[in-house]
């Protein structure tokens, strides 16, 4: 059995303070920079290796564009589309990794639709039909099991419109049926795979900003205190994304801003599955409609080359509007401005390239400057676990293959000493798997801890209070914008702001 002991995963302010201070004192095998899902997956693979391991980054976990996606691991259909075949099987493998093996808790199966509607083809659906069977042999060339992820289908338009209520009957002819992995959430899985560090050993150090980076180390300051640092370290990888090339000359990257809207789930009819919506013009892009647990609806995504990087990226106007008009393409009802309950936009690290952003490859990069700073860039959320393979292994440390593809991260089963029983709530069991039991106990003493942090919302308090004590969450921001996503429409976040507040003050006794 692969359990850790809850204590040794658990991050938070104290432990933070200490790991710190003790960084500061010794030499580390490994120092990273950046904890977004490439850096945490850097830190999980040294540490798991036996690598002394100190990661640090300016802000939060999952504070940069891990937090922005579309919250998917999927198969690399389109890398297929644009013939790139090896980043289509990567995509494949890692998806198949996660979700049978390292992350089952956090990743489930999610139906997409393809509505067949006269702006669709019959040439362009059948193309669409040989690419969703070719992506079917990925998976299985992959050996991710056939019940793990369904083949695809043809509906009709009954089974079609079951499925998504919404779309315009005009006209529609059906639809294709595929499959893919839904995270719960993208933030959750930087949270475990950084906790999951931890209980290998990793130092997680939030809010610690590098301001010199060598070959040697790093000179940091603490956020909180103002205090500079010098942190030494055999080896020093450059996980930043797209800020890497602000810490290690010769980076030249390419950002791309990808854009989501956060709609509520009535507004679209009730879909029962997600939704791919060819874009006009291009026979490999779609547009994405995503129900999520909490009953709203992701609709993205954009791909505009940026050339500001801001710490939180803004959709703009001509972003929503886009995303506006295609869903208006498809759905009955008319989708306007004022039902966006609010939007989100990411920047993705893209090497600098000739042509769209668009069409720039997802392959990911591991360089080498004549420092000997180990920089890994590009890529995407799905294949974070080689990416972070690929930097530890170009090192050239002494330790070991990688063995973070049988790693079950912190929540998967097995992976928690069973608790005593006690009753545990749906939605703590969706999104913390094995921990969910721990978190219901602490309820006990507190039966407030399972009520709603906002009422008609399904957060709940003992999520924050967990984030607070085992999570690594030091703020009010921490808890709404990444531990849980009630941020993402800012009126919720307003409205909960000073629950948050409140819980923060009652643990900590600030």
């Amino acid at each position: 059995m692969n359990t850790l002991a809850a204590t040794s995963t658990s991050l938070n302010a104290s432990r933070r303070a200490r790991e710190l201070a003790a960084a500061a004192d010794d030499v580390a095998d490994v120092l990273v920079i950046g904890l977004g899902v490439t850096g945490a997956g850097v830190a999980l693979d040294a540490a798991s290796r036996g690598l002394k391991v100190t990661a640090i980054d300016a802000q939060d976990l999952a504070f940069g564009t891990s937090r922005w996606s579309s919250k998917l691991v999927h198969g690399g259909l389109r890398y297929l589309a644009s013939g790139q075949v090896d980043v289509a099987y990567e995509s494949a493998v890692e998806r198949g990794v996660l979700m049978a093996r390292t992350a089952p808790h956090l990743i489930r199966a999610m139906p997409f639709v393809m509505p067949l509607t006269p702006l669709v083809s019959r040439r362009d659906a059948a193309l669409a039909a040989v690419g969703l069977h070719a992506g079917n042999a990925l998976r299985a060339a992959a050996r991710t099991p056939r019940k793990v992820l369904p083949g695809p289908l043809r509906l009709s338009r009954a089974e079609t419109m079951g499925m998504a209520p919404g779309l315009r009957e005009d006209g529609l002819r059906g639809a294709l049926l595929s499959w893919d992995g839904q995270l719960c959430d993208d933030a959750r899985l930087v949270t475990a795979i950084a906790r999951t560090a931890a209980g290998h050993g990793a130092r997680i150090l939030t809010r610690c900003r590098a301001i010199e980076v060598t070959g040697e180390g790093v000179r940091v300051r603490d956020e909180l205190t103002g205090e500079v640092k010098d942190l030494r370290a055999r080896k020093v990888v450059n996980a930043a994304g797209v800020w890497a090339g602000g810490l290690v000359p010769g980076i030249e990257l390419r950002p791309s801003r990808g854009t989501h809207l956060v709609l509520d789930g009535a507004s679209l009819g009730g879909l029962r599955a997600g939704l791919h919506l060819p874009i006009p013009g291009s026979l490999n892009r779609f547009a994405l409609v995503l129900p999520q647990d909490d009953g709203r609806v992701y609709v993205g995504l954009t791909d505009e080359p940026v050339e500001e990087i801001p710490d939180v990226p803004a959709a703009t106007e001509s972003d929503i509007g886009f995303l506006l008009d295609l869903l208006g393409t498809v759905m009955d009802a008319t989708v306007r401005r004022s039902d966006v309950l609010g939007a989100f936009a990411g920047l993705r690290p893209l090497l600098s390239a000739e042509g769209r952003t668009a069409d720039i490859s997802r392959r990911h990069a591991v360089l080498t400057s004549a420092e000997g700073v180990v920089t890994v860039v590009g890529g995407k959320l799905t294949t974070y676990r080689r990416m972070a393979q690929d930097a530890v292994d170009a090192l050239g440390l002494a330790a070991g293959p990688s063995r973070t593809a049988g790693i079950p991260l912190v929540g998967a089963p097995g992976t928690v000493s069973p608790a005593a029983p006690v009753r545990v709530p749906l939605r703590l069991a969706r999104r913390y798997g094995a921990e969910a039991p721990l978190m219901a106990a602490l309820a006990q003493d507190d039966p407030s801890l399972l009520e709603p942090v906002l009422p008609g919302r399904p957060y709940l308090a003992v999520e924050w209070a967990w984030a607070l004590a085992h999570e690594g969450a030091l703020d009010a921001a921490d808890l709404l914008d990444r531990r849980t996503r009630i941020g993402l429409a800012a009126a919720d976040g307003a409205a909960a702001l000073p629950a948050a507040e409140s819980l923060i003050k009652t643990m900590t006794g600030d």
